[in-house]
């Protein structure tokens, strides 16, 4: 059983809340999961790794977790809206291609990025045109209930009617009438009763490509509906935590909370948290605005705002270093900071495997004990994951001290140190070692170095040591910080 209390902001209260689960010992949990209509860029890394972080740590408390992250693939239109192509199907007539294969395209492009930046797969990854029957099933129930009405083919939620029994932008903290007020005046809406009403339903018009045929004649379903169904049929009618991204609030999150009120008469959800959003120039990163960056770009460093390739590791890194609700704003200075702390985040953690322990030493096991107890707190604390990475970044210098012999630790101590940075830094924060710049040029660049480090080593032997000079000397000046050990030399990149 988790023992830990676990502290989450919930978006609904407004406020950090102890986290309590439905079912004892069990976590439910969804989270919105992409678009599948191009390619994965930055602004989709930053949800995938926040709850990522919440997984692995509800995992290590001890928590059996059902962690579920939907792909729409149909009913999501431009601009959000209820009018308008269906992203996937314009791809598709684009491309002269299927809409299931730009799907399954750029659902393949998602899970080779995610892999990428060690993000765990979800327990269970459902598409919206693989649950068609359950959408269909939940807008008959909303129906029945009185909160929906069907219009020349569509079902559209009514949601003046709903707003009379209970309170229609309660996770918003919007009122209708401000909802009224800032709606978009959109072609179409004669077929609504008011401009807010969502559709659940929408009629194919003879053009549409993806269709199914229902009750109310052959269309597909509303991108809201999706959510709902699949969150009620893998975690049941109440569940644990809805997650997404901070842009998902309103309308989507809004819509999801009406319609399983309306269907089931109570709340689905219990926590809903929001990771906030990447940033350009202060704008929010999204392939609508047109100013984003894949996640391809970035490990290639093949994009014009880009000044070098930047690994999966320091993205995840870059990523991490802002608390999750805190807005995060591109730049080549604060990703090329990013690689310099993971880099020396890392080779700590070399250095600390070639460490010794020493008897009467001052660094003891109750170092140690207070620096995990200060991580822990830090996750705890509504998964504060920069507070985490500055305790490790403290432990950094006590271990570049320990390697510089001007301080000297337990066995025990030593332990519980590696034992430390093995669980916060790579099995909860997700970080793993690997070349720096993430790509084949760098590794050949780390094979030549360790050659020239080689025949230093050889010429050191034979008291070659103008040649030995030489070989430190030119590295150096190309940027490779050498320094000698008893094990041998180790380098860095000095960018």
């Amino acid at each position: 059983m988790a023992t830990r209390n676990l502290y989450l902001f919930n978006t609904l209260t407004r406020q950090k809340e102890l986290f309590r689960p439905i079912q004892e010992d069990h976590v439910g949990m969804y989270v919105c999961g992409p678009t599948v209509y191009g390619e994965p860029h930055l602004g989709h890394a930053r949800p995938a790794i926040t709850f990522d972080l919440l997984f692995r740590y509800f995992q290590h408390l001890g928590y059996k977790v059902r962690y579920v992250r939907n792909i729409t693939d149909v009913g999501h239109l431009e601009h959000d809206a209820d009018e308008g192509e269906d992203k996937i199907a314009k791809k598709a007539k684009l491309e002269q291609l299927e809409p299931m294969e730009i799907a399954q395209f750029y659902t393949n492009s998602f899970h080779r990025a995610m892999d990428a930046l060690n993000v765990l797969p979800p327990s269970i990854e459902p598409h919206a045109t693989g649950h068609i029957i359950e959408q269909e099933e939940l807008v008959k129930q909303i129906l029945d209930n009185g909160y929906a009405y069907e219009s020349n083919g569509s079902v559209y939620f009514d949601v003046e009617k709903y707003n009379r029994d209970h309170r229609y932008g309660i996770l918003s903290n919007r009122n209708l009438t401000d909802v009224i007020n800032h709606s978009r005046d959109l072609s179409g809406t004669e077929e609504k009763h008011n401009q807010v009403d969502f559709a659940l339903w929408k009629k194919a018009q003879p053009e549409h490509i993806m269709r199914w045929p229902s009750p109310w004649g052959n269309g597909f379903p509303g991108w809201h509906c999706e959510c709902t169904a699949m969150g009620r049929k893998y975690l049941g009618a109440e569940f644990d935590i809805h997650g997404g991204g901070m842009d998902l609030i309103f309308p989507h999150h809004e819509c999801e909370i009406a319609q399983a009120v309306a269907a089931q008469g109570k709340p689905m959800v219990h926590y809903w948290l929001h990771n906030n959003m990447i940033t350009i120039n202060g704008q929010k990163m999204g392939k609508s605005l047109g100013n984003f960056i894949t996640l391809n770009e970035f490990f290639s460093g093949k994009h014009e705002k880009l000044d070098e390739a930047y690994s999966p590791m320091t993205i995840r890194f870059f990523i991490l270093q802002a608390h999750y609700r805190s807005t995060v704003d591109f730049s080549n200075e604060a990703l090329q900071a990013s690689r310099r702390g993971l880099e020396r985040l890392l080779d700590a953690v070399k250095t600390l495997r070639r460490i010794e322990p020493s008897e009467g030493a001052t660094i003891t096991q109750t170092y140690t004990d207070e620096l995990r107890d200060k991580c822990y707190e830090a996750l705890s604390d509504d998964l504060n994951s920069p507070i985490v990475i500055s305790h490790l970044f403290d432990a950094c210098r006590i271990i570049n001290q320990l390697a510089d012999k001007t301080t000297t630790i337990s066995a025990d101590a030593l332990e519980a140190l590696r034992q430390i940075f093995q669980t916060f830094c790579f099995d909860l924060l997700g970080l793993r070692e690997e070349t720096s710049g993430g790509n084949e040029r760098e590794t050949a660049f780390g094979q030549a170095v360790n050659l020239l480090l080689q025949l230093r080593a050889k010429a050191k032997a034979e008291k070659d040591w103008a040649t030995s000079d030489k070989i430190r000397d030119e590295l150096a000046a190309a940027g490779f910080e050498v320094k000698d050990t008893k094990d041998g030399a180790i380098w860095k990149l000095n960018r």
